[in-house]
């Protein structure tokens, strides 16, 4: 899992786990620092889901920026079984230059990625289909290949685990 700072990753997990402090949140952007790796699906299986630093990265100091970029960054390039990106982008703010960067990243360095639209539950109902498509067209895909969610009301949230699963069994 790899997005910017605040959009929601810890939620998100906490949500596909159904458990409500597995992941620690904060209000404070920036909380994740280190990557941290959850056991996805039955005691024997070898799948993980991987929690990266959010970029971005707040209010933290210029080397310690460098450091995490450097650190996500080696573990993406250098972790050999890394089937899958899972991109979360704000659906509200839609995809920001980083998030685009990270896109273009992953689409260089030929990693496969699913686009999450996460806190779907803070835009209007009528307004979401709108959101979707400029987001999508920003993006450089089409609407249907990004999944919206909301980690507080659940929505898209079972569709999500079986996408995910689908991915890891594959």
């Amino acid at each position: 899992m790899i997005g910017r700072s605040n959009v929601g990753k810890s939620s998100l997990i906490n949500a596909l786990a159904n458990r409500n402090k597995l992941a620690k949140t904060s209000k404070t952007p920036g909380a994740t620092q280190l990557i941290n790796i959850y056991e996805f699906g039955d005691e024997d299986s070898d799948r993980w889901l991987v929690d990266l630093p959010g970029y971005g990265f707040a209010k933290l100091s210029k080397n310690r920026q460098k450091q995490m970029a450097a650190m996500i960054n080696d573990y993406v390039l250098e972790r050999e079984p890394l089937s899958h990106a899972v991109v979360l982008v704000d659906a509200n703010v839609g995809p920001t230059t980083l998030d685009l960067q990270t896109i273009d990243w992953l689409r260089d360095i030929d990693l496969r990625f699913v686009v999450v639209g996460t806190k779907i539950d803070k835009i209007k109902s009528g307004d979401r289909s709108k959101k979707q498509k400029k987001a999508a067209e920003k993006l450089q895909m089409t609407s249907g290949d990004i999944r919206w969610v909301s980690a507080e009301k659940g929505t898209g949230i079972p569709e999500l685990r079986s996408l995910l699963a689908n991915l890891l069994s594959s």
